[in-house]
Order: structure tokens, then C-alpha cells, then sequence
């Protein structure tokens, strides 16, 4: 199917959805539910002065009576950061919330990397944040099905006058990404990806350099300097030579070896082909997978593979990023800025403040597909958290003003590069932002999470006051960094990027019905790379075929069948 038929075919379903919600609202509200309704016309008519509150309690968007919320905010726990909820970039927010709306703002804190355990205990015990979000949407239906989640379909259409940056910033594709079009139900709002960057491949320069190798091009350039890497281990580790590790990877080989992976799949698969097996974002299921997994069982087994990768589980785990840190890392797989977060924690700070400026890690394009290009797959602009609002919420209008605040592109340009001379600088010569890292005068502006994406909550990637400046200033949003090697990442990261497609098709009940789909994934990716050769082909075929018994089938056929009801030649005239 063509991608712009698709695109034209997603309009047309949204419109009609919208409109079908739309007569469900009282006749004073049909005006502003109507997706025809543009953000100019909702500004204009906010901006009638009245000395009486309106029926929402609200006299000139603000609310008369203090009202109070509750957000969810992640906890990465950063050693050396700040308290999550109690930070200066917190009370600025509660500050903002309370002057501007007269709304009193809670943090309610999670862990990042249980998040998903910790936001369904607090839904069970019917104690959630009033705002929630998660990467999850299947826990968000889940969730809903047992009527624990606020359709947000008739809150949006009853008050859309209020939310004007929102629709300006997400749009309604965005919005409505997740509206059920047999339905009408809308159980979550999507974030926007501000950058569509994905994962890089990342190799040793100066490695490179002192053995006199020219940056890999090719699977077969890519397996020769990890075998010179290995086979050179004293010159370029000494003492510590036993420590090399070629080619480094993490338990999530999914996620890990997603170039490599990608560049086996077809560049030219249908749409429907990518979203049948696209369940998650680890491709266990497309064409192509397995051969990509069988070429990583060979380099494991050639020693080229961090040997206790599989040991090392947990995002929390330390062990990965240390060791590449301390220099005995050769090349790694990993987000496509990965090697320039953190400021002076940063993996290229830290290995140019102990080896020199030379020493550092560059992205390449080492993976051919089929074609000889560099098939990959981007972010689509959605596909990020999606926020919701417990049934507990008793206050969604509240809430829904905290995501007009955080759609206000000054809000977003604050918290992620602050006050100038405090966590930014102006280039003389560009006017770009430079992000720096805050003195200790400034601690409690320290970022726990880039560019404060944890706050930020339905914008990923940097977003100043106006699209020029961002890119702009994209290079430089990493302190402590070379600006010429993030261009490169995001140049390299760019080049045949593929957008993947977003039906909306409606809910996938087999979606929430799995039994640990992710975990029988990632085991039967592990042990596929570390099965002998010989067992490579019986152990990814035994993993797989538990997998889609497991609940991988019945996802793939409720999907293929929700793509045919949604996309046929039927119902496309």
C-alpha cells in the first residue's frame, strides 16, 4: 500500500471518528469538538474577558477555587542528580501551575526502570497520579478494560478551547492516534518526538587511527576490525589486554542490535508487512531477524562478542556502560546520542578527560541492506509516551491545563535549557544554544533526565522557540562534547531512515493478553547469540514458537485481520 494512500486513509478515519464523537456532545460543544476547529480560532475566543467563572470554574482560564493534581515523574535515581520531585525545575513548575491556572501541582515519583510495576500497583490500589504516562500502551488498555482509565474522547471535545497549544504542538493525527475508530474511545494522548534519531552504531576513532583502519562501510568491513581489535588487544590495551571487548551488546539484543537487525529486513516491506510484526520495537518477528541473530551467534562464538552479556540484565546494571567507559570497548550499538549524554559523565567525556581529545567513539554506517544502502528505521513523530488519566482523577480539566502548560513552547524551551549563564550560552557567531553542565552554585538545575524528557512529557527531543533555532542548535544541546561528532550521529542516523507506519486501527485486545511476550523475547534473543553454531537454528526456533504460542500468534492475526477491516479495497471506496 502506498504511504501516501495510507496517510490520506488515517485522515479520513480520524475525521470521521472525531465526527462521530462530536454528535455525541451537547450542541454548545460541537463547535469546539469539530476537528476543523484551528488553534487561531480557539485562541481568539479564549481571549473574551468576562467577570463571571464559567461552568468548569474557570474565570479567564483560571480557576477561581485552588484546585490540586497530581503528575507522575520518573526516578532514574542519577548518582550525583537531584531529589526527582523536590528539584528547581519542579518548583518552578508548581510555581507556573499555580500563578497561571491556580492549580496546585504534586509530583508523585516512580522508578524509571520499573515503572511499568510501580504505576500498576498504584492503579490496582486505586491510589495513581491523577496524570500518568508510560511508554506501555497495552498496560493503559489493560487498564482500561477493567474501567480504570478516563476516556479522554469527550473530555478533549468538551474542552478544546482550553488546550489550544496542545492541538498546535501534537496536532490531531497526533492526538488521536490512539482513538479507537469503531468505538470512539480515547484512552491515552501521544507524545511527540521533537527528534526522530534513532540507534547508531558507534565504533573507537582512535582505535581506528592507531591501527591504521578506516572506518567500516560494510558487514564484512565491520567483522575485519573487530577481528583486528581483538587480535591487537596488548597495542591497544596493554596491560589490560584480557579486558577487550570487540563488540559490545547488552540482554536487550533486541534493542541493541537494531541496525544490524534492520538492514536484514526487506527495504522495501509493506506497511502492513511492518506493522503485522511490529508489535514492539524489537522486530523479534519480521522477516529477516533470525539471519541477523545467526550473524551475531557467529561473532559470539568467534569471540567477538562481549562473552557475559546475557549475565549483565537490567537497566540499572552498571557493568556495560563502565567497562566501555573505562576504554576497553571497541564498538557498541546503542540510541544514536548515547555517547554524548551526561555532560562530563558522558562516554566520549570521560574517555577524552583519560586517553586525549582523540579518543572517542563515531558513528557509522556499517550495515548494508539487500539494496546496498543502510535500510534503518527512525522514530515516527508519535510513538513516545502516551499520558492518561486514572479513572481516579477527579480533577481532569486541572489536568488537562497541566498538558496545555506543558505544551507551551516557552515551558518546554525552559526546562530544557534554562537561564542563560545557569545550564546554556548563546554562540557568538551562530546564535545557537550551547547546553552546559551547572556549576555547583546551580546543583539543583541539574538534569536527571536529558534535556528533562521526564518532565516534558508529551514532547521527546529538543524544542526551542522556533524550528530554525532547534536545528540549529541540536549540535550543540550536548555539553562537554564535540558539536561535529553529533552532527555526524545525526547524519548517519538519517541517511535511509525509514518513518515506520502508524495505523490506527483501533485496540488490539490480544495486545493485552500475553504471558511475559517481552521476556520470552529477549531470552530467546539471548540464547540464540551465545547457543554454539551448530544449535543456533533449533534454539531460535524453539524460542520463537514458545513465544507465539505464548500470545505472538494472536497478536499477528487480530492485527492482520484489524489491518484488512481497516485498509481493504472495500472500504477505501
Amino acid at each position: 500500500m502506498k504511504k501516501k494512500l495510507l496517510s490520506a486513509v488515517l485522515a479520513a478515519a480520524m475525521v470521521l471518528s472525531l465526527a462521530a464523537c462530536g454528535k455525541n456532545t451537547p450542541a454548545s460543544t460541537e463547535t469546539s469538538a469539530s476537528t476543523d476547529t484551528t488553534s487561531t480560532d480557539v485562541v481568539a475566543s479564549t481571549e473574551t474577558k468576562t467577570d463571571e467563572p464559567d461552568a468548569r470554574g474557570l474565570l479567564n482560564g483560571k480557576f477561581v477555587d485552588t484546585r490540586h493534581i497530581s503528575v507522575e515523574l520518573y526516578d532514574r535515581n542519577v548518582d550525583g542528580g537531584t531529589e526527582a520531585g523536590n528539584n528547581a525545575w519542579t518548583k518552578w513548575i508548581q510555581e507556573q501551575m499555580l500563578e497561571r491556572y491556580n492549580v496546585e501541582v504534586e509530583f508523585v515519583t516512580v522508578a524509571r526502570w520499573t515503572e511499568g510495576d510501580d504505576i500498576g500497583n498504584l492503579l490496582a490500589a486505586q491510589n495513581a497520579p491523577d496524570i500518568c504516562y508510560t511508554y506501555n500502551y497495552g498496560q493503559i488498555q489493560t487498564y482500561a478494560n477493567m474501567g480504570g482509565v478516563l476516556d479522554l474522547a469527550p473530555i478533549l471535545a468538551e474542552n478544546k478551547d482550553l488546550v489550544p497549544s496542545m492541538f498546535d504542538w501534537l496536532g490531531d493525527a497526533v492526538i488521536y492516534q490512539d482513538l479507537d475508530p469503531s468505538a470512539g474511545t480515547l484512552w491515552a494522548i501521544e507524545g511527540k518526538r521533537n527528534e526522530i534519531c534513532r540507534i547508531n552504531t558507534f565504533v573507537r576513532k582512535d582505535w581506528l587511527d592507531k591501527l591504521g583502519l578506516k572506518e567500516p562501510t560494510n558487514k564484512a568491513e565491520f567483522e575485519a576490525m573487530l577481528v583486528a581489535f581483538k587480535d591487537n588487544a596488548e597495542t591497544l590495551l596493554g596491560a589490560d589486554a584480557s579486558k577487550m571487548v570487540p563488540y559490545s551488546i547488552s540482554y536487550d539484543v533486541g534493542w541493541r542490535a537494531a541496525t544490524l537487525i534492520e538492514s536484514f529486513m526487506d527495504p522495501n516491506i509493506t506497511d502492513k508487512e511492518y506493522y503485522v510484526n511490529g508489535y514492539d520495537d524489537r522486530k523479534f518477528t519480521e522477516n529477516g531477524t533470525k539471519e541477523a541473530i545467526r550473524l551475531l551467534n557467529k561473532w559470539y562464538n568467534d569471540g567477538l562478542i562481549w562473552h557475559d552479556f546475557a549475565e549483565h540484565s537490567g537497566s540499572d546494571d552498571t557493568t556495560e556502560d563502565d567497562m566501555i567507559k573505562a576504554g576497553f570497548v571497541g564498538a557498541f550499538t546503542h540510541n544514536y546520542d548515547y555517547p554524548f549524554r551526561n555532560g562530563k559523565d558522558s562516554i566520549n567525556a570521560t574517555l577524552a578527560a583519560q586517553y586525549g581529545d582523540g579518543a572517542k567513539f563515531v558513528a557509522v554506517n556499517c550495515f548494508e541492506d539487500k539494496n546496498g544502502g543502510y535500510n534503518k528505521y527512525s522514530y515516527s513523530n508519535t510513538g513516545d509516551r502516551k499520558v492518561f488519566f486514572p479513572a481516579t482523577n477527579d480533577e481532569p480539566i486541572a489536568s488537562l491545563l497541566y498538558l496545555e502548560f506543558m505544551s507551551q513552547a516557552e515551558t518546554v524551551q525552559y526546562l530544557q535549557i534554562g537561564d542563560e549563564g545557569v545550564l546554556h550560552t548563546v554562540d557568538a557567531a551562530t546564535g545557537a544554544i550551547v547546553l552546559q553542565a551547572p556549576d555547583e552554585a546551580h546543583h539543583d538545575y541539574y538534569q536527571n533526565s536529558g534535556k528533562n524528557i521526564d518532565m516534558t512529557i508529551n514532547c521527546n527531543g529538543l524544542r526551542l522557540a522556533t524550528p530554525e533555532l532547534t536545528t540549529l542548535s541540536l549540535a550543540f544541546s550536548y555539553s562537554d562534547v564535540d558539536p561535529e561528532d553529533v552532527k555526524t550521529a545525526i547524519a548517519v542516523a538519517s541517511k535511509d531512515a525509514q518513518v515506520p507506519p502508524t495505523p490506527s486501527v483501533g485496540d488490539i485486545q490480544a495486545e493485552t493478553e500475553g504471558t511475559d511476550l517481552a521476556g520470552k523475547r529477549d531470552q530467546t534473543y539471548d540464547k540464540a547469540v551465545v547457543a554454539s553454531v551448530a544449535d543456533f537454528d533449533a534454539v531460535w526456533d524453539a524460542g520463537m514458537a514458545e513465544y507465539l504460542a505464548a500470545g505472538g500468534q494472536a497478536i499477528i492475526d487480530e492485527r492482520t485481520a484489524a489491518w484488512d477491516a481497516t485498509y481493504s479495497s472495500d472500504n477505501l471506496n
